[in-house]
Formats: C-alpha cells, sequence, structure tokens
C-alpha cells in the first residue's frame, strides 16, 4: 500500500492551491488570444463543444461543462448577440432549447487552431507528458465529484 500524503494547513503543501494557481494561469494566458477572437475563455468551452457537434441542447452543454443554467444561460446570450450562436426551441420538445453556430461562429474554428497550438507550445510537454496530466487532472475531477466508495470486507 503507498503511502498518503500528511495533512497539512502550509499553503505551499496544497494540491488545491496548485490547481487554483495553474488554473489561472492557463486562462490568463488564453485571455489575450481569445480577446484578439472577441470572446472569453467560457465562450470558447461553448464553441468548442458546438465546433465538435453542431445543435446541442443547453441541457447538453450545461452537462459537458458542468456548468447550471444560471450560469450558462447569461453566456448564450452573449454568444448570441455577438452574432456567433443561434438559439431555438425544438420542436420535439419544447422544453429544449438547441443552441447552433452561425456562419460566424463557425468561422472563429480555424483560429482556434492557432489558440490550441499556443498553448500546447506555452506547455512546453511531450506527447505523453500532455496525456498523462490531463488524464491526472480528470482523475482529480471524478475523484472529487464522485463519492468514494465504502470498501468494507
Amino acid at each position: 500500500m503507498t503511502d498518503t500524503p500528511s495533512p497539512s494547513v502550509a499553503l505551499d503543501d496544497q494540491l488545491c492551491f496548485a490547481l487554483y494557481a495553474a488554473s489561472r494561469a492557463v486562462t490568463a494566458r488564453y485571455r489575450p488570444m481569445l480577446d484578439q477572437l472577441g470572446i472569453t475563455y467560457p465562450q470558447y468551452l461553448v464553441l468548442m463543444l458546438l465546433w465538435e457537434e453542431d445543435g446541442q441542447t443547453v441541457g447538453q452543454l450545461g452537462s459537458r461543462l458542468a456548468l447550471d443554467s444560471g450560469t450558462l444561460s447569461p453566456l448564450l446570450k452573449r454568444l448570441t448577440a455577438a452574432g456567433l450562436v443561434t438559439r431555438h426551441r425544438r420542436t420535439d420538445d419544447e422544453r429544449s432549447v438547441s443552441v447552433r453556430l452561425t456562419d460566424a461562429g463557425r468561422a472563429l474554428h480555424e483560429p482556434a487552431f492557432a489558440v490550441n497550438a499556443a498553448m500546447i507550445d506555452a506547455l512546453d510537454l511531450d506527447e505523453d507528458q500532455f496525456a498523462e496530466l490531463r488524464d491526472q487532472l480528470r482523475i482529480v475531477t471524478e475523484r472529487v465529484t464522485q463519492p468514494k466508495a465504502d470498501v468494507r470486507a
């Protein structure tokens, strides 16, 4: 069995602070590049999902981004006002709203590759390191959002 870290209240020992600082630094690095595209980081995330699969519902987007409708709705309103997406009630389920890219939203797809390439370059990780870091962060997210199984024999 492996040793677990000892509890500590020192800031430099905290995983949460390391994640917080890394998240702020990465988001700050994105900001000037996304400013050139006229979008914010959360808007960029929504656009990425729509570039993967256009016409997703608000619920699908919220689920993938772990955002509630109170956070996502104003974000989508701003994307709509910017002319990057349209929102329409679905004919098969009027309670559901479908979000679609406009031509202007689709046109940002290519410039987004440059943003992504710049971030990969800034991290200076090889392919295996990049995949390992991404996978470790996914594990962290999974473990803190799902209750730990009670293992009793």
